[in-house]
């Protein structure tokens, strides 16, 4: 039976005051946006490995609807998803807890947000709703120095710009290579963070991570263009690759590849959000040699007589013209 008196007694509680002592802990949200395929989960297992073993307390988020962001880290082990462990739970009536979800390596924390089914669901919807239950389990409250946001950058749905369109960051980091496609993608997100600063929003760019550099220069050249920072620019190195693709966390202190990650990891943390200058197709184009991107080709316009592949005699219309009063 509801006790009213006991609904009252709690509405005339007063809430508990604001919180006026000096901060203690401000966490950095970070969300690194790349094309798929750019080496984004290999680089973000590495660095949140690297930041642990320095002593800081590391969330890593995954928000790939591919949920492999965790599986390095994890020596290839998936692990239960957010969205398809909530929907399990919610149909056997039951709650969905922390530790259905979120594991741990070394002192990393990591989770998958997951999506949904292909054909079935809509990836952005996914993400929102794997944020709205984060904050159920109390994700404002968590004590991380940095909760690392992995999202798929060649997907402009705007669930995918949730962290830029809503301020639910600091700042953007974008992973790409020396190829059009990963910096045709990496100029989209800075396009995102201009549009949503008109807006009002104040995430910004901190820089541009390097993967499979093999010294063309391209990317350095994008990041010169649009002015921000080179982070870290990771080699297209035959070790790296055959360790990635078995699994194995290279960023560690000691390891041949630790001071690379030692180093990323600094930039990470001290490198200030700033506002990107996008480039235009044709400049994009112009930081690679034009026979290697079709930057020598001419558009050439299509007639009517093209089209029917014969001759085009235009024929008289029928819209009515009135003459101007």
């Amino acid at each position: 039976m509801l006790d009213l008196g006991a609904l009252r007694n709690e509405a005339n509680q007063e809430p508990d005051p604001v919180p006026t002592g000096p901060v203690t802990k401000e966490t950095q949200i970070i969300a690194i946006y790349g094309k798929g395929g750019s080496g984004k989960s290999f680089a973000l297992a590495n660095l949140s490995y690297m930041m642990a073993q320095q002593g800081k307390r590391v969330l890593l988020i995954g928000c790939d609807p591919k949920s492999d962001t965790t599986s390095l880290l994890f020596g290839g082990k998936s692990t239960p998803t957010i969205i398809e462990t909530s929907s399990k739970k919610k149909l056997a009536g039951e709650d969905l807890a922390i530790e259905d979800v979120c594991f741990q390596r070394d002192g990393v924390f990591a989770m998958e947000l997951g999506g949904p089914e292909v054909g079935r669901g809509c990836g952005g919807r996914g993400i929102i709703h794997g944020f709205e239950t984060l904050e159920k389990l109390g994700f404002h409250e968590w004590g991380f120095d940095y909760v690392l946001l992995d999202f798929l950058g060649d997907v402009v749905c705007g669930g995918f710009g949730l962290p830029i369109a809503r301020d639910m960051c600091q700042k953007v980091i974008v992973v790409g290579s020396n190829d059009l496609q990963s910096l045709y993608v990496a100029n989209n997100v800075c396009k995102a963070v201009e549009y949503f600063r008109k807006m009002g929003g104040n995430v910004g760019v901190a820089g541009i991570l390097i993967n499979k550099d093999d010294g063309t220069g391209e990317a350095h050249a994008f990041a010169k263009a649009v002015g921000i920072p080179v982070l870290a620019a990771i080699p297209a190195n035959e070790d790296i690759r055959r360790k990635s693709a078995n699994y194995q966390i290279i960023g560690k202190p000691g390891g041949e590849w630790g001071p690379l990650f030692e180093q990323l990891a600094l930039n990470v943390a001290i490198a200030p959000p700033q506002q990107p200058a996008p480039l235009d197709q044709d400049g994009l184009l112009a930081l690679f040699k034009p026979e290697d991107t079709g930057g020598n080709v001419t558009l050439m316009p299509a007639t009517q007589a093209d089209m029917r592949g014969a001759a085009y005699v235009p024929k008289p219309s029928l819209e009515i013209i009135y003459d101007a009063v």
